[in-house]
C-alpha cells in the first residue's frame, strides 16, 4: 500500500524537476571551468608519467654504470663459483660489495616505483 506522503513527495519532485531556473550562464561557466581543470590534470598526469619513466631509466643507467665500474660480472661469477663449491659445506657466502651494489640499484628503482604508484592513486 502506498503512503499518501510518498505520493505527495513524488508529485513535488516531479513538478520541481520540470522547473527551469535562470542562472545567467552560471552553469555553462562552471562546466567550462571543470573541463579546463580536467584537461590541466590530464596534462599533469602525463608529465608525472613521463618523469617517473625518466627516473626509472636514470636509476637503471646508474645501476648499469656501477655494475660496470665495480666489474659486477666478475663478482657474480666469483659468487656463483663460491656458492657451487661450498654448497655442501655451508648454506651461502655473501660478498658485501655485491650485496650493497644490488641493494643500491633496488633502492633507486624501488623509490621510482613507489613514487609512480603514489601518483597513480591520485
Amino acid at each position: 500500500m502506498i503512503n499518501d506522503n510518498d505520493v505527495l513527495l513524488k508529485q513535488f519532485f516531479r513538478d520541481a524537476a520540470r522547473q527551469q531556473i535562470a542562472d545567467d550562464g552560471f552553469t555553462h561557466r562552471v562546466m567550462q571551468r571543470v573541463a579546463v581543470e580536467h584537461e590541466c590534470q590530464a596534462v599533469a598526469a602525463r608529465r608525472r608519467l613521463w618523469l617517473t619513466r625518466l627516473w626509472t631509466a636514470f636509476c637503471l643507467l646508474v645501476f648499469a654504470v656501477l655494475f660496470v665500474v665495480f666489474k659486477g660480472w666478475d663478482l657474480l661469477l666469483v659468487q656463483l663459483e663460491v656458492m657451487v663449491r661450498t654448497l655442501a659445506v655451508q648454506s651461502f657466502s655473501v660478498n658485501v660489495l655485491m650485496l650493497f651494489s644490488v641493494l643500491f640499484g633496488l633502492l633507486f628503482v624501488g623509490v621510482g616505483e613507489v613514487i609512480s604508484s603514489e601518483i597513480a592513486r591520485r
